[in-house]
């Protein structure tokens, strides 16, 4: 009897054992998907994260450099793509795009506006100035070297956009293009904000080029001449001081001389050149008009 009581005993307990086991394995394996899944899952999300923080890093930047460059120029573009077209070349254009997506078409525009605006500011800076005077500073001022100049002083050079050409022949054809960048960024700014802000960026960047041209503006024989007929006077006499300096390479000093006034005196390596030295010292002496500073 103990023999059979010991042998349903053990029974009893392994019976009882087994269900546990078996609990315990589908326990296990029940939780080895369960713990996994999160793994697998945060991978995935992660991933995406990493990218959109990429873009976003790079959208930041390039509305940064957007801004620095409105605020170089002077204008909030209420369209962006318009500057960006603006300085836009050709070459960077992708294959299907059209060339009416690079600056040309706001060049042509600007072109026009800035003849405009720059018109004006003569009209009304120069009232004693004749056509012909006023188209010679017009022609000083709107042409490519004096929008160029403008270009380098707002630092356009660095941001105009080219196609892949080699670092060396990049730089040279920035420069090439700076005047029709210029002329292209106040097509756009027209386009934005109207003849307003179009006169305004003009205004502020040409208005001192205006009172003070590179170069003369006529030639100053012809000032004093207008000048002292002007006032009744006979044409200006220019004689020859002096000559200095070897035969190949000499220096000659020249007088001009005009009745009431005392002669004024100018030198250079030619009669011609010293007679314009002269006539222009007479001009600012006198504080004649027409001259660089009408």
């Amino acid at each position: 009897m103990k023999d059979e009581a010991k042998d349903i005993t053990t029974q009893s307990i392994e019976a009882q054992a087994a269900p546990e086991g078996e609990a315990a394995t589908k326990t296990l394996a029940t939780k080895t998907p369960d713990t996994k899944a999160p793994d697998t899952k945060t991978a995935e999300t992660k991933a995406p994260a990493k990218k959109k923080r990429t873009r976003s890093s790079k959208a930041k930047a390039a509305a940064d450099a957007n801004a620095a460059l409105e605020a170089r120029i002077g204008h909030n573009f209420a369209d962006p793509n318009l500057l960006m077209q603006a300085i836009t070349h050709v070459s960077a254009l992708k294959s299907g795009r059209k060339r009416g997506d690079s600056y040309q078409r706001l060049e042509f525009l600007g072109d026009h506006v800035l003849g405009l605006v720059v018109s004006d500011m003569l009209y009304h800076a120069f009232p004693n100035a004749d056509e012909g005077e006023l188209s010679k500073r017009l022609a000083e001022l709107v042409r490519k070297e004096s929008c160029a100049d403008v270009a380098k002083s707002l630092g356009l050079l660095d941001d105009i956009k080219l196609g892949s050409v080699g670092s060396s022949a990049d730089a040279r054809l920035r420069k090439s293009i700076l005047g029709d960048i210029c002329e292209a960024v106040i097509g756009a700014i027209f386009l934005d904000g109207g003849h307003a802000a179009a006169d305004e960026f003009v205004k502020r960047n040409w208005t001192e080029r205006m009172h003070k041209p590179r170069r003369p503006l006529r030639d100053p024989k012809t000032v004093l001449q207008e000048w002292a007929q002007g006032k009744g006077l006979p044409t200006p006499v220019y004689r020859e001081v002096e000559r200095t300096g070897p035969h190949h390479d000499p220096e000659f000093r020249v007088a001009v001389d005009l009745p009431g006034l005392a002669p004024a005196e100018g030198t250079g390596g030619s009669k011609r050149a010293a007679e314009k030295v002269a006539a222009s010292v007479m001009i600012e002496r006198e504080g004649v008009g027409g001259g660089n500073d009408g």
